[in-house]
């Protein structure tokens, strides 16, 4: 099944020009991409954790705990490719929501099984 649009042809000047977004994409270094990931990663925790201006409209506690963990993850597994001039922020920034999830949470985690925890190690207040 393709991925265009039947009302559009490969040629049409609305089409997606894949070649030209590989070339983007490959023009960008690994770095670049696993920091924009956590960032994102992050943004959207906190979103879920109702750190933003919208408050608990958003919040999730749920899919906060996943998007924590997913960047504690990546943040482990990317430490060595990345220098402690990006990392050194993102685990700072990791640390902050792993710590608002805490507070956030009726029932706290016991140390060291909170989002992330299994790969940062316990996270205390």
């Amino acid at each position: 099944m393709s991925e265009t649009p039947q009302n559009e042809s490969p040629d049409s000047p609305d089409a997606p020009d894949f070649d030209a977004m590989t070339r983007d994409i490959a023009e960008v270094p690994a770095v670049e991409v696993i920091v924009t990931v956590a960032v994102n990663l992050m943004s959207a925790a906190a979103v879920k954790l109702g750190l933003t201006e919208e408050g608990d409209k958003y919040k999730d506690l749920d899919e906060a705990r996943k998007l924590v963990h997913a960047l504690a993850g990546l943040l482990d597994a990317g430490a060595t490719e990345v220098s402690s001039f990006h990392a050194a922020p993102l685990r700072d920034g990791l640390k902050s929501l792993q710590l608002a999830f805490r507070e956030a949470s009726l029932i706290p985690d016991e140390p060291g099984q909170g989002p992330g925890e299994k790969y940062t190690g316990p996270v205390y207040g």
